[in-house]
């Protein structure tokens, strides 16, 4: 199968349509629809009705509501805190350790 076969043929200029933005926009495309929209220049296209669009989505319209990260610092500093815990006393127990070996080789050089 070749590049050309893959591709579709029936590319059409449609209208994409945000009901609750208030907002279309005249594009190509393929997607299937029974519905008509007579457009600014006076010809009619498909119409496809949209949920979502750049005039209503949060990302784009500035209001993008902050996800509850409550405590998430708090929990991020107490777990390092812990971790940093954890280091020092394994340390504490590396460097006891190694001074009972220490004093176990002196004893056993005398």
């Amino acid at each position: 199968m070749s590049k050309t076969e893959l591709q579709p043929k029936d590319y059409r200029f449609v209208v994409f349509s945000d009901e609750a933005a208030k907002f279309s926009f005249l594009t190509r495309s393929t997607a299937k629809t029974d519905e008509t929209i007579k457009w600014t220049d006076g010809k009619e296209y498909p119409l496809v009705k949209i949920q979502i669009s750049s005039k209503s989505h949060p990302f784009f319209t500035g209001e993008e509501k902050i996800i509850d990260t409550e405590g998430r610092v708090d929990r991020f500093k107490a777990r390092a805190k812990k971790a940093q815990e954890l280091r020092s006393s394994l340390g504490n127990k590396t460097k006891k350790a190694e001074k009972e070996a220490k004093k176990k080789a002196e004893k056993s050089a005398k």
